[in-house]
């Protein structure tokens, strides 16, 4: 619930009992004599239903009344006309004078006419009565949303019509209700249609008995009664024919239901519904809703949590409605037809990830496209997340910031199961080739250029575990701004230079981008595409294996996109990127295989091992008996050496 101040102001003729309805709430007993105008009363929101605190503003009619009359009328949040029921002409005056008057100051508030006085009548008026009788004044005048009656002599309903009032502000009909046409407005109509589809967890079209009592739970906190179910499964039956379809409401019944209880003043029953499912008063998404606060701190990535995950699981399996693993068009459609649309429509989706023989994508497609989609724009996961009704709290709970990169490369081992790699080369070299071999595209003869940047995203298994790797082209367009900015740079797990085996030119395009941009902090292979062609020697300093040897790398990995031979080369990215310290251009440990790394010791012990050597012979020869420095013998000679005893 929003939290506000409610301004309660109480207009009407002379004698009516305005002054008399705020002492009797004052005093809880009712004054035969009260003043002409009773100073403001101030109630905290714990004695009210309101969030903040509610003031009641008294006011007159006479002439000399009318500077403060107007003032609080134009700082009202809701305004109470009162008549009294012995008085006709009090009634009467209220569509004459008092709403046309409102509108005169340009005042648009809630207006609640109240009947005082009715200890005076005569018989019983029942609601339907009262209904008729202020039904031409309601269809005139949009703003008068009930009228109530009560006695300010008895004490009768007093309390009942404040509290009415401050609902008016706090729960306001207009945004949702024309008085007018008795029906739905078009934006609240529209968002009770969302929030069915999102309670009909199972998409059959019909919210049964097990998905009402869930939404009842996350609205309102209790369970409904099997009673309770009865009653408003009876209600629905009895005023809207298809309201109930195989023991449950259907979308026409469950809109009506809430139409039901705005009806019968209890707009406050849908306003709750309303804001739990993340709308404002406007009856749009907040943007908290969308947007929750979520910090993640420099160096460090974002990634769906299990919940995230599950969730995203279960969106996909309730909406494959033939089961047949994956997701088509019109499936994928009705999917995100609780959301602004499909967040990846301009990457033409599911182009970029996984999907069957017809195009339609997959349950791996599906998460990889969300793994991806969370490591680049968490923002956007998170806002679709709430489109599509996540309902755990807090909503964040969907998502986890991983630890810093440097901290993990630091430590030599990596916790993070996504993995971002930049793949750099020239034009015509093969990178986009890899882009779609990775994602299981068939590969295309015809080369064409890549204008913007391509993003896909796959698993690979290592050892048994599931990892997500995202590829990422830039272009001849955007390379240049990716790489010189570290606000970039800082985002790859691994950088992959891609350059053309059997084009000259192909390698110096890679070795010149290395000398402009500071990337040597990050993890780096380098692929030898078209290795079906004939090797050609590469124009620069020194040859490929060479360069790579010289920084301590592995050499290039020769592929073929074309006749299929990857070489392994997608797993050998993923475990670069959980081994990061073994490709770290100029690393001691890169580019040894495990043989070589324990030559590599059994070496430096073998040298350790004979300077030691060398040191004790020195020491003898200078400390022995005749020696240089046998007959020194100071304090400090012993420090100096480490032996004190000499």
């Amino acid at each position: 619930m929003p939290v506000r101040d409610v301004r309660i102001v109480l207009v009407g003729d002379e004698g009516v009992g305005k002054s008399t309805i705020v002492t009797t709430i004052i005093k809880e007993q009712f004054l035969p004599h009260v003043q002409h105008i009773v100073p403001q009363v101030t109630i905290p929101p714990e004695v009210t239903s309101a969030s903040g605190t509610t003031y009641i503003v008294d006011t007159g009619s006479r002439p000399d009344d009318r500077p403060h009359l107007e003032t609080e009328i134009r700082k009202a949040h809701v305004i109470c006309v009162v008549y009294a029921i012995d008085n006709n002409h009090s009634f009467d005056r209220i569509p004459t004078y008092w709403l046309p008057y409102f509108r005169q100051l340009g005042v648009n508030v809630p207006v609640l006419l109240v009947g005082n006085k009715i200890d005076l009548r005569s018989g019983i008026v029942l609601n339907e009565a009262l209904e008729e009788e202020i039904k031409p004044i309601m269809g005139e005048f949009k703003e008068v949303e009930a009228c109530v009656e009560c006695s300010a002599k008895e004490s009768l309903n007093v309390l009942e019509t404040i509290d009415m009032a401050i609902k008016a502000v706090i729960y306001p009909v207009a945004p949702l209700y024309d008085t007018r046409e008795h029906i739905l407005k078009p934006a609240c109509a529209n968002a009770l249609r969302r929030i069915f589809k999102l309670c009909d967890t199972n998409k059959d079209g019909i919210v049964d008995r097990k998905e009402l009592n869930d939404f009842q739970l996350r609205c309102f906190k209790n369970p409904l009664q099997h009673s309770e179910i009865e009653g408003v499964f009876s209600m629905v039956r009895g005023q809207l024919d298809g309201g109930i379809k195989n023991d449950g409401l259907t979308e026409a019944g469950f809109v009506h239901l809430q139409s039901s209880f705005i009806w019968r003043n209890r707009a406050d029953t849908t306003w709750k519904i309303l804001w739990q499912y993340g709308y404002g008063m406007d009856l749009k998404l907040v943007e908290e809703y969308l947007h929750p606060k979520f910090d993640v701190p420099s160096d460090c990535s974002v990634e769906l949590s299990q919940k995230g995950y599950q969730f995203l699981t279960d969106i996909f399996e309730s909406y494959d409605k033939d089961q047949d693993g994956s997701l088509n068009a019109t499936e994928l459609k009705d999917l995100f037809s609780t959301t602004p649309g499909n967040p990846w429509i301009a990457q033409n989706f599911p182009s970029m990830t996984i999907a069957d023989d017809s195009g339609a994508v997959t349950l791996q497609g599906w998460l990889a496209q969300w793994s991806m989609t969370t490591l680049l724009d968490h923002k956007t996961t998170l806002a679709y997340l709430a489109y599509l009704g996540y309902g755990e709290t807090p909503q964040t709970s969907a998502l986890l910031v991983t630890q810093p990169r440097k901290k993990d490369r630091k430590k030599g081992k990596v916790t993070r199961n996504v993995f971002l790699c930049y793949v750099c080369g020239a034009a015509g070299s093969g990178k986009t080739s890899l882009l779609r071999e990775f994602i299981g595209k068939p590969y295309r003869k015809a080369y064409e250029p890549t204008s913007k940047v391509i993003s896909v995203v796959n698993t690979v298994d290592i050892d048994g575990s599931e990892k997500y790797l995202v590829l990422q082209e830039f272009g001849s367009k955007y390379e240049a701004e990716a790489l010189r900015t570290s606000k970039k740079t800082d985002l790859p797990d691994v950088i992959v230079y891609v350059y053309d085996s059997s084009d000259t030119n192909s390698f110096s395009y890679i070795s010149n981008l290395r000398q402009q941009y500071s990337l040597n902090h990050i993890p780096t292979l380098f692929v030898a595409t078209k290795s079906d062609l004939d090797l050609a020697q590469q124009r620069h300093e020194v040859q490929p294996d060479v360069y790579c040897r010289r920084l301590n790398l592995r050499v290039p990995v020769a592929v073929s996109v074309k006749d299929g031979q990857m070489a392994d080369l997608f797993h050998v990215i993923c475990g670069i990127a959980l081994r990061p310290l073994s490709a770290i251009p100029g690393s001691v440990e890169g580019a040894l295989t495990p043989a070589a790394r324990i030559r590599h010791l059994v070496t430096w012990t073998a040298l350790f091992g004979g300077l030691t050597a060398s040191l004790m012979m020195v020491y003898r020869t200078m400390f022995r008996p005749g020696g240089i420095l046998g007959t020194w013998s100071t304090p400090w000679v012993g420090w100096l050496i480490g032996r004190r005893d000499l």
